[in-house]
């Protein structure tokens, strides 16, 4: 047998991988990650690209025309994502895969260049039914800002007990990013749920878990995540998760966890607070002690970051990012939860 025989005969024993990436209006990082997919170590013959587009308007076709072209050797697809929305994109680009497994990426992501090999030999392993790791957190613009926010959201006073954004020991747990998974995984527990626009791969995580499954994380499982580059995208970005996570608990009010409790029971005090002291002194003394306590904690937590990174200007944007992910979120959740009885009445949830 020749040394390509051998070559080939090798490659068609590999498990074909389908990445999945979801994605509207990327222009500016999905150059990046389809760089990052094409120098995996992960041979490329055993791996194909899914992207799920929802009819980008802005060059994001264009620049996946043109790495096709410079990259020929890489097997990169296109779907039609009409109702753009993030689990319709990951459902059709399922459904479209051939692969045996199935990894999710984001198109905001980078992943380290053994990624792809160590899912898969965590899940050739069975360590777990969905397999991932940890975020690297890069600032998604110029400046202090941007520069706060990526450290932002990856603060312990950002993110809590999430252990896949500060990294930790491999193990069982609720969920990681992203995500990978053998293909006949959603044969058996569905497809993940189309009527949750954000939060829908906790939901998933938490299918897994019910159906007796395990999630694992591997801190070696290694991706840098390009963060909002302002606050006001992070506003945006957190208040939709907030809002979306509380309907996924109530489907699933056991999966609650103290991170995500905090948000809103802080934000509802906050306006309990607003309101006492529109009608006395007591009330306003609470607020300005609350509002105090809760501004020094957060200069106390950025004051670390500061100084290890020698930026002045964190003290400011830290706290600020963190505030402003911690109101958005508790807001979005809040406001979730007043709309559920509404949209129940007319038959919209």
């Amino acid at each position: 047998m020749t040394s390509s025989q051998n070559t080939e005969k090798h490659l068609l024993s590999m498990p074909l991988v389908s990445i999945i990436i979801p994605c509207y209006n990327e222009e500016n990082t999905i150059g990046l990650l389809l760089e990052a997919i094409y120098l995996q170590t992960f041979s490329r013959a055993a791996m194909e690209i899914i992207i799920s587009d929802g009819f980008s308007v802005d060059q994001t076709r264009e620049k996946v025309a043109e790495f096709c072209r410079t990259h020929p050797d890489m097997a990169v697809r296109i779907v039609d994502n009409p109702a753009r929305i993030i689990p319709s994109a990951l459902n059709l680009a399922i459904l479209a895969a051939h692969g045996d497994y199935i990894v999710r990426l984001d198109a905001h992501s980078i992943p380290k260049s053994d990624y792809i090999e160590r899912c898969v030999a965590g899940l050739e392993a069975h360590l777990g039914d969905n397999i991932g790791g940890v975020w690297k957190i890069k600032p998604g613009g110029l400046g202090w800002m941007a520069e706060s926010i990526a450290e932002a959201a990856s603060h312990p006073l950002g993110v809590g007990d999430a252990r896949y954004r500060f990294g930790a020991k491999q193990g069982e747990v609720d969920t990681v990013p992203f995500g990978s998974y053998r293909r006949d995984l959603f044969d058996r527990i569905g497809l993940f749920d189309e009527s949750l626009l954000t939060n829908e791969d906790y939901e998933l995580n938490v299918r897994i878990r019910e159906s007796g499954g395990r999630v694992w994380m591997d801190p070696l499982i290694e991706t840098t995540y390009i963060a909002r580059p302002t606050i006001g995208a992070l506003a945006k970005q957190y208040w939709r998760y907030g809002f979306w996570k509380a309907r996924m608990l109530t489907r699933y009010p056991s999966t609650l966890r103290w991170r995500q409790a905090l948000p809103p029971l802080f934000v509802l005090g906050v306006i309990g607070l607003v309101i006492l002291s529109m009608f006395g002194y007591a009330g306003r003394v609470g607020l300005s002690v609350v509002l105090g306590l809760y501004g020094a904690v957060l200069l106390a937590g950025a004051f670390p970051n500061t100084l290890k990174n020698r930026k002045p200007g964190y003290l400011v944007g830290i706290p600020l990012a963190i505030s402003t992910m911690h109101f958005s979120w508790g807001l979005g959740f809040l406001w979730s939860l007043v709309r559920m009885p509404v949209e129940r009445i007319r038959g919209r949830f």
